[in-house]
């Protein structure tokens, strides 16, 4: 009877310990499900980002009123309108992380818009940083890029029209 009675007392905490141990593991699988699921939400935001930039780069025009120093250039406006600013889709996205690139017929810039036979948009500097408690790690975006054939760029029968 004694010697059940003393092993009764040694196994007490036992309980507690293996579910601190199993809690861990249990807490970490889970916080590592979120983040993985928010890097791909990052991932597939920022390729929407591309292809919204490149499509609207197609059929905005990409001349600006250089007039008034104090309008926002047609590539910036672009930009903010790709990027879905005022929603804050996602953090540390902003216009200048979105760059539009009018392209000729052998692929090197212009700025010609007779000349434009496509658009590439390319995502760049982007850093996504990942929330792990008592952890700070940032991760660094490849390079994204999306391209499609030129359309109107915004010349139409009655003018020129502009995002």
């Amino acid at each position: 009877m004694a010697l059940d009675n003393l092993k009764k007392k040694s196994q007490r905490g036992i309980y507690i310990v293996e579910f601190s141990l199993v809690a861990v593991v249990f807490l970490l699988v889970l916080i590592l499900v979120i983040e993985v699921g928010r890097l791909i939400y990052t991932w597939n935001a920022l390729t929407e980002v591309t292809r919204r930039g490149a499509r609207l780069a197609t059929v905005c025009s990409p001349l600006t009123d250089s007039s008034d120093a104090n309008t926002v250039s047609q590539q910036d406006a672009i930009g903010d309108l790709a990027t879905f600013s005022g929603f804050n889709l996602l953090p540390n996205l902003t216009r200048s992380n979105i760059v539009i690139t009018y392209l000729d017929a052998s692929g090197t810039s212009t700025t010609n818009a007779n000349n434009v036979a496509s658009i590439q948009t390319q995502i760049i500097n982007y850093q996504h940083n990942l929330v792990i408690p008592f952890v700070s790690i940032t991760i660094d975006s490849p390079t994204l890029v999306t391209g499609i054939p030129r359309e109107s760029l915004g010349f139409t029968r009655t003018g020129i029209t502009s995002c």
